[in-house]
């Protein structure tokens, strides 16, 4: 016999507004307490020092989060000139110092360099594995690692201007971007030195600051009012997947798994109308009265479901 799950059954997403000197999972178990929900997760790790939108998965939307994880990323952020650190941020011992002070006309003119797919690398202080165990544990432990470069993608950078020690800038960004690596990167292409000392999330996906929750918020109404007025739909990360309409005979069928063969002429006339003509294996969201069933994929004629929602 299963064991029951403790909590309530919710199932949506909630864009928080993470506060600094919270971890990404200890904000994530705070959502989860004030809404006493079953299953929580999140998409995309900010670090402590960082704030910023935090996309937190409840119950069936948990399935959906590697379409959040994977989607285009902004960050507004502020390099310290004059001190590189080994955690490349504020929290970190300094490994390094300059006196250089770049000129606004020469930190624009080496943005461009940092555009595009760019090879990038992380800090010692992050989840990325080696050999099975964290870095940041074993740098912790005081472990000589060598971080091995990955390729990234920069969509824009700008610079927004300093005053003083601190130069403000923009990044949009894809999936595995550190943006503390590209605060230590712009500074040494400079001749100098920097740390990021500010770090916020502005746009994950679709999610944006105009949607985004404090958990102050959160903690101070009532849960009904979360429920019915700012919990975000599971299908909210899905808006870029075509769907296609099912008739209520299919709906039981995909629910367990099986495949749908869209062969009569009817039916095949349904998956061309919705966009679903070619020969390519496409992605869908089955839906039935305009609410998700589950993700599907359609070759041909048969469309077979690969994560179906319990909703």
């Amino acid at each position: 016999m299963s064991r029951k799950r403790k909590g309530d059954i919710v199932n949506g997403w909630i864009c928080l507004d993470k506060p600094m000197g919270l971890s990404s999972t200890q904000a994530m178990a705070k959502v989860r307490r004030i809404l006493n929900a079953q299953k929580a997760g999140h998409a995309g790790t900010l670090d402590p020092m960082a704030t910023g939108i935090l996309p937190i998965a409840l119950g069936e939307a948990t399935k959906t989060v590697p379409y959040a994880q994977d989607g285009i990323k902004t960050y507004e952020f502020t390099i310290t000139w004059g001190e590189e650190r080994d955690t490349c941020d504020s929290e970190g011992d300094v490994t390094e110092t300059s006196d250089v002070r770049p000129t606004d006309a020469q930190v624009t003119s080496v943005l461009e360099q940092f555009m595009g797919d760019i090879e990038q690398i992380p800090p010692a202080f992050s989840a990325i594995k080696i050999d099975g165990k964290r870095a940041y544990d074993l740098a912790r432990a005081g472990e000589k690692i060598e971080m091995k470069p990955r390729q990234v993608y920069i969509e824009d950078l700008k610079f927004l201007g300093q005053q003083g020690n601190l130069a403000g800038f923009e990044v949009t960004c894809g999936k595995g971007t550190y943006v503390r690596s590209l605060g230590r990167d712009i500074a040494r292409s400079l001749g100098t030195c920097g740390h990021i000392s500010r770090l916020k999330r502005v746009m994950v996906g679709a999610f944006t600051m105009d949607q985004a929750i404090s958990l102050d918020f959160l903690e101070k109404v009532d849960t009904n009012t979360i429920l019915e007025e700012i919990l975000l739909p599971l299908s909210f990360v899905l808006d870029d997947i075509p769907a296609l309409e099912l008739k209520s005979d299919e709906v039981a069928r995909v629910r367990n798994g099986n495949v749908l063969a869209f062969i009569a002429r009817p039916d095949f006339e349904r998956l061309t109308k919705a966009g679903f003509a070619g020969a390519d294996e496409q992605e869908a969201l089955l839906t039935v009265n305009g609410n998700p069933i589950a993700l599907a994929w359609v070759s041909g004629p048969n469309v077979k479901p690969f994560r179906v929602f319990n909703l």
